[in-house]
């Protein structure tokens, strides 16, 4: 009786094999987060020797065996192109004169092409904003009469420089529309906080996401802008490229686990790739006060991914400088808030946070 107790709790008929254990792990861990447990990593504002700074990051994080390559600008609307490669050794190459041009085709590359296992970008083309007075359905689409939007490629932004910070591997692109009649943003702005991590953790304010040394978060705020109507919601429109004739995945995760983040139940995720290779995965939960909390809790709607014309979007010139002209895009509108409850009405304030990760080997 001993002998056979001992064999269901070893490796038997009754016990999980390792095989089983590894493919649990994988559904129960979120993507993206099985990779480098460290990583060195380095951010660099990739300096224009041919005239004025022009905001162009690189984050750059050196595994074992690959690199995982960030490389954000708010040149035309603000984008970042994400490239995973399969050596410690890959580095970023910057043709300014054929990036600035009109056709800035090649004027971006990830050094050895061959090295490349993984490579997207997502475009943050547009700030959405809606009237939601009348609306009583919080699951309208959309949430309201739309105000025109204001196209990211058309804000002034600052010297990303300015608000570079090693300690912290982060830096922030604040901007405000160039084009400001009304002067809604007079004594507002629209920042985009990037962040990188050497190694796990989670931040101190919620959504707590877990990240690793192989993503990057980015935190979104509106601050101080003054809404068009009493009952403003606002959104982002964000673009990405189609894989072939199709777009990437959504996905949704539902959990019982709401300890980082108390009531919210579900982790939204946008996979690149059939293994996936690439990811962006976001709570969809955005806040009106700072800290966030419970009480200033904003539901955040995604829209359906959909394919895009190119020429429908504002044009990133890194994006197109990396990939070229001949691409595919898909979009989705993302929707901060409800008609009822907390928005940003209360302190003008909203913040929204998601990470970004890649794969390689």
């Amino acid at each position: 009786m001993r002998g056979s107790v001992e064999r269901g709790w070893g490796w038997g008929h009754c016990a999980s094999s390792p095989l089983l254990l590894w493919t649990l792990l994988l559904f129960a861990a979120p993507f993206g987060l099985l990779g480098e447990k460290t990583r060195q990593v380095s951010l660099e504002v990739i300096p224009n020797w041919l005239g004025p700074l022009q905001n162009l990051l690189h984050i750059r994080a050196v595994g074992t065996n690959s690199t995982l390559h960030y490389v954000w600008s708010s040149l035309g609307p603000l984008a970042v192109v994400m490239v995973a490669t399969n050596t410690p050794h890959s580095t970023l190459s910057v043709n300014w004169s054929r990036l600035l041009s009109p056709e800035p085709d090649g004027g971006l590359m990830v050094l050895p092409k061959d090295s490349i296992q993984f490579s997207s970008a997502l475009v943050f083309t547009r700030l959405l904003e809606f009237d939601s007075t009348n609306v009583s359905n919080t699951a309208a689409k959309p949430p309201g009469r739309p105000y025109p939007p204001y196209s990211l490629a058309d804000f002034s932004w600052n010297n990303i420089t300015d608000s570079l910070d090693p300690a912290t591997l982060s830096a922030t692109f604040q901007g405000h529309p160039m084009n400001d009649p009304t002067r809604t943003f007079a004594n507002g702005s629209l920042a985009f906080r990037v962040q990188a991590f050497s190694r796990s953790s989670r931040p101190a304010q919620p959504p707590r996401l877990l990240h690793t040394a192989d993503t990057c978060q980015l935190e979104v705020a509106l601050v101080g802008a003054s809404p068009r109507g009493n009952h403003s919601l606002f959104g982002l429109e964000v673009a990405t490229l189609g894989q072939g004739p199709d777009c990437p995945s959504m996905q949704e995760q539902h959990s019982i686990d709401d300890e980082y983040a108390p009531a919210v139940f579900q982790l939204d995720q946008l996979l690149w790739g059939s293994l996936p290779a690439g990811f962006a995965q976001w709570r969809p939960v955005a806040y009106s006060q700072k800290p966030g909390g419970r009480e200033s809790a904003l539901p955040c709607q995604a829209s359906p991914l959909h394919p895009a014309l190119a020429y429908s979007l504002p044009q990133s010139p890194i994006v197109r400088a990396f990939f070229g002209s001949q691409n595919n895009f898909c979009a989705f509108n993302l929707t901060f808030g409800a008609s009822t409850g907390p928005g940003y009405w209360d302190q003008h304030y909203l913040s929204w946070s998601m990470l970004l990760g890649g794969s390689c080997c």
